[in-house]
């Protein structure tokens, strides 16, 4: 089970604004900021956005959020492409996953490959 992870960005308040966006139809909000850091979850603070600490690019990470139905995994894939994000793979199922297996990929501001995803047929 996921506690929490931090990902370093280099535009803390851009990608803070992105998330808030896209994790709204997910539950998810903006829970806290302790400084330069901004944390977003559903009762917690599961994810955080730190300022990277180095110039240069930073590595992909790939991040898959639970979305309680498919109509979620739809409203987040489209937020997402309201706050200006690319699009990697609209809302879709993936079968080579699992057979309920539907979700859709988008790139965050830092261009980290962002998902939504539900299990549920």
């Amino acid at each position: 089970m996921l506690d929490h992870i931090a990902i370093q960005v280099r535009d803390v308040a851009a990608c803070a604004a992105f998330y808030e966006a896209v994790l709204a139809p997910l539950g998810g909000k903006r829970t806290k900021e302790f400084g330069d850091f901004v944390s977003f979850g559903t009762t917690g603070h599961t994810l955080w956005l730190v300022p990277a600490e180095e110039d240069g690019n930073a590595r992909e990470v790939h991040l898959a959020f639970a979305a309680a139905d498919r109509a979620a995994v739809d409203a987040f894939h489209a937020a997402a492409v309201a706050a200006g994000a690319e699009s990697l793979h609209t809302p879709r199922l993936w079968p080579q996953y699992h057979e309920s297996y539907y979700g859709a990929f988008v790139r965050d501001p830092d261009g980290n490959n962002v998902e939504a995803v539900c299990h549920a047929p």
